[in-house]
């Protein structure tokens, strides 16, 4: 069983949503022209007046910035420059020249260059990504919660599932600890997250360039509610008001990534790092695979250099302390599959299907070096329907929901979803990869908490050396039909469905 069709591919919201429009773009002719006498190289671009604009990337020597040579090449080839991460050698351009890519990687100094989208700016697609299932004031009004519990906190079985619930009762987690929500935005004026919520950490990072205008980083009335759930999940404080985070102690930001038609653009996903990097982000939270290409093949030169701006920049933010997490995916794909068949790449234009090797050809930021992939559980601590899954690609594994047919929650909990807050005061149920990674994203915040000058390497290697060991499930037959849906490899302590096993909250506050 596969997924859904989600623009974040990191979430099913429940009732499931239509299958995603995507708008049919394409770049239309550019008028060529010989080179000037004075451009031999013929770096000099003349565009015609309907030529599409995209955004590209452009990488040179990382701690220094563009040299005069290479801004000049920019210009030349129709390029304007938007920012520019010298400290890791990114620079973000914006050209209408169809060919500035080609052109620009011939220049000297130049690493690697690509157009991060195939639609033109800003993407004209709009995206269903579903309605979350919202609790009714009937429902809310019914549950009863014990002394010391949140109103909402026994509809939570993903609490105890990692024992956030024994975790509570010794550390809630340190106001100095703060994690960042790289997603759809996040509204820090619910009165879950508002008390927990860090506005010097927020930011807006859509276009590339960071924007600080106060409450950038929320999501429109229009856009995805994603981003104030993993929020949520994270760090919903415990003050007697709906749910409770996996780390209500500590503090919680908004960095936007996504475009209002739902996109996950490379330049934006650079911003969110270094901007984490730069502003003393512990932990940063990634529920979403960059946009337009769900795998990113190193053989393509567009693609190539989304791969090495999106790798220095998590690596960038490593060094600087941060423990990137990342959501594994709902296809059910093999990650470590000698193949797999990618049918919604490029998703901004028309998509077709390809077939690719998952070694050469990546999911960003999942699969990009010391970022911590994390796999979904449901209820009953199997692997999610929905999980991607691959030994030596999954580090580890968290409550990520399934559907209640496959795996029923014990009372007093009634849905296998995950119960998390949405924009304007409400609460519902999501699930997928997107609620497994915050719960994995909230533990390693605990760590931090109780290890506070732990570099980022040590509070990895804490986070997999506290996981339960969790054998493989095998059969792995997940609907009852006499048919594997998966096939798990690995040992207890190290396998293809739940990587080092599943994540502890209780050894993380007390080892």
């Amino acid at each position: 069983m596969t997924a859904p069709r989600t623009r974040s591919r990191r979430y099913i919201a429940i009732p499931l949503g239509t299958a995603m429009a995507t708008a049919l773009a394409f770049l239309p002719n550019v008028n060529a022209s010989a080179a000037p006498a004075d451009d031999p190289a013929g770096l000099a671009a003349q565009v015609s007046a309907e030529a599409t604009p995209l955004s590209y990337v452009v990488n040179v020597r990382p701690g220094h910035g563009p040299s005069a040579q290479v801004k000049k090449a920019i210009a030349r080839a129709g390029g304007t420059v938007v920012t520019s991460y010298d400290r890791i050698g990114v620079v973000v351009v914006h050209s209408s020249n169809a060919d500035f890519a080609k052109t620009v990687r011939k220049v000297r100094g130049v690493e690697s260059a690509g157009a991060t989208r195939t639609a033109p700016l800003p993407a004209q697609s709009t995206t269903d990504v579903g309605t979350p299932k919202v609790l009714t004031a009937e429902e809310i009004a019914d549950v009863e919660a014990a002394a010391g519990q949140d109103p909402l906190q026994p509809l939570q079985w993903d609490l105890p599932a990692i024992k956030a619930d024994k975790a509570h009762e010794k550390s809630l987690g340190s106001r100095k600890v703060t994690v960042a929500v790289i997603d759809t935005g996040v509204d820090d004026t619910h009165p879950d997250i508002a008390p927990n919520f860090d506005r010097e950490a927020s930011v807006n990072c859509v276009s590339g360039k960071p924007d600080t205008t106060d409450g950038a980083w929320r999501p429109s009335a229009a856009e995805s509610p994603h981003g104030t759930h993993v929020a949520g999940e994270i760090a919903a404080a415990k003050n007697g008001v709906g749910i409770t985070g996996v780390a209500p102690g500590v503090k919680v930001s908004g960095i936007k990534v996504s475009t209002t038609a739902g996109f996950f653009y490379t330049e934006a996903v650079v911003c969110g790092f270094m901007w984490a990097a730069e502003h003393g982000v512990d932990v940063t939270n990634n529920s979403y695979y960059t946009d337009p290409w769900y795998f990113n093949c190193k053989n393509d030169p567009d693609q190539k250099a989304l791969v090495e701006a999106i790798t220095r920049a998590s690596r960038y933010a490593e060094k600087k302390g941060t423990v990137n997490v990342a959501a594994a995916g709902n296809e059910n794909y093999d990650l470590s599959a000698d193949e797999i068949t990618d049918p919604t790449s490029p998703n901004d234009t028309t998509p077709g299907e390809r077939v690719i090797d998952p070694s050469e050809c990546l999911d960003i930021p999942t699969q990009l070096p010391g970022v911590v992939t994390v796999a979904a559980t449901g209820a009953k601590g199997l692997k999610s329907s929905f999980s991607n899954h691959g030994l030596g690609v999954i580090d580890i594994a968290a409550p990520g929901g399934d559907s209640t047919r496959f795996q029923t929650p014990a009372p007093p909990a009634t849905s296998g979803l995950i119960l998390g807050p949405l924009p304007g005061g409400n609460w519902g149920y999501m699930a997928g990869t997107s609620m497994a990674s915050p719960h994995v994203a909230g533990v390693a915040a605990l760590i931090k908490s109780r290890h506070p000058h732990a570099p980022a390497a040590l509070v990895k290697a804490l986070l997999y050396a506290q996981a339960d060991a969790t054998p493989c499930t095998d059969p792995y037959d997940i609907d009852g039909d006499g048919k594997a849906d998966a096939v798990c490899e690995g040992p207890k302590n190290h396998n293809g469905f739940y990587g080092w096993g599943t994540a502890d909250a209780l050894d993380a506050v007390t080892r």
